[in-house]
């Protein structure tokens, strides 16, 4: 052997060990999936049914890690500042995008630091009215906000949250003047809604579905072009007479930047493959979500053209940046 074929040999015995950790087991102790936002919130009705099958695949339990606030900025900069060791991980939405989009302060970029994972699911938005509402479908609703200008008002889970993009969108498509009131806790908006405090609210479907189920809160129309199997009588915005709106929210699986390929190509494909059992299927269809999957190169497109799409709407349709509160 001679010198430099005995350097090779000595710097590959070097290397064994460390090629040796990274292919250790994965997962070897308990794994949490942060959530930005409240229990009961979409992004946590579908974690919760995602890690039930996940801790019995991986023999170690996948925890949901509610971190509310500030529009779920909160939720998704913790995630940002976790050790990229496979064991932290987050459901997010649409706010994720948008909370860059909006606000000056925001410690991250949605793209730049962070590893796509898996889509999970798209939700149809459902436009709720309380019960102290005489609105019976959403012209009754343009019209009494026509009657009354600045009178009537709209919530959501925060700036910048997809209910307030949501909302706002509808806002400007109908020419209405209302007031905005964004709260820091789910049931805190529901029971204003329930109880007359708000007037109407966008919500993403899972996030209300049992409520709207139960008849607490009185749904005008699902906004996609078709109904949602949840929810099969209540009618989509064409069919409640204003067609010319339509939006929808998406919920998917991310990691810290530098999270290791092997890692991510393992949780996408073991997500992928859960959303296809019949009974996780099911389980997101009764939420009022449609499962979605893909590779974790989709799911990162997918981010960055909503990055753009959302920046022009923003625009559009004037919604003022905010440092979190």
């Amino acid at each position: 052997m001679n010198k430099s074929q005995h350097i090779a040999a000595m710097a590959l015995i070097l290397a064994l060990p460390g090629m040796a950790l990274a292919q250790e087991k994965w997962p070897v102790k308990p794994v949490r999936m942060i959530v930005p936002f409240t229990t009961s919130a979409a992004s946590d009705v579908l974690s919760r049914i995602l890690v039930q099958r996940l801790s019995e695949i991986y023999g170690q339990s996948v925890v949901v890690d509610n971190r509310p606030g500030a529009g779920g900025m909160i939720g998704s900069d913790i995630t940002r500042q976790a050790a990229p060791d496979g064991y932290t991980f987050a459901m997010i939405g649409q706010p994720h995008i948008s909370n860059a989009v909006l606000r000056t302060d925001a410690p991250y970029h949605p793209l730049r630091d962070f590893a796509s994972v898996a889509l999970v699911a798209s939700t149809p938005n459902i436009i709720t009215v309380g019960k102290t509402v005489t609105a019976k479908n959403i012209p009754d609703l343009i019209a009494l906000a026509k009657s009354k200008p600045g009178a009537l008002n709209y919530g959501s889970a925060g700036v910048g949250s997809s209910s307030h993009l949501a909302g706002a969108a509808f806002v400007a498509k109908s020419g209405i003047d209302v007031v905005h009131v964004p709260f820091r806790q789910g049931a805190d908006s529901r029971t204003a809604l329930i109880n007359g405090t708000i007037h109407f609210y966008v919500y993403p479907l899972p996030a209300i579905v049992g409520l709207v189920k139960q008849g607490s809160i009185r749904p005008l129309a699902v906004t996609t072009a078709k109904r949602a199997e949840a929810l099969p009588d209540v009618p989509t915005t064409a069919e409640a007479g204003f067609g010319e709106y339509r939006s929808e929210s998406w919920f998917g699986v991310i990691g810290p930047r530098a999270l290791p390929k092997r890692i991510v190509d393992r949780v996408n494909a073991d997500i992928v493959n859960v959303l296809k059992e019949p009974a996780t299927r099911d389980k997101v269809i009764a939420q009022g979500a449609e499962p979605r999957s893909g590779s974790p190169a989709d799911f990162e497109k997918m981010q960055r053209e909503e990055y753009t799409e959302l920046a022009a709407l923003v625009k559009k349709i004037g919604i003022k940046s905010e440092a979190a509160k």
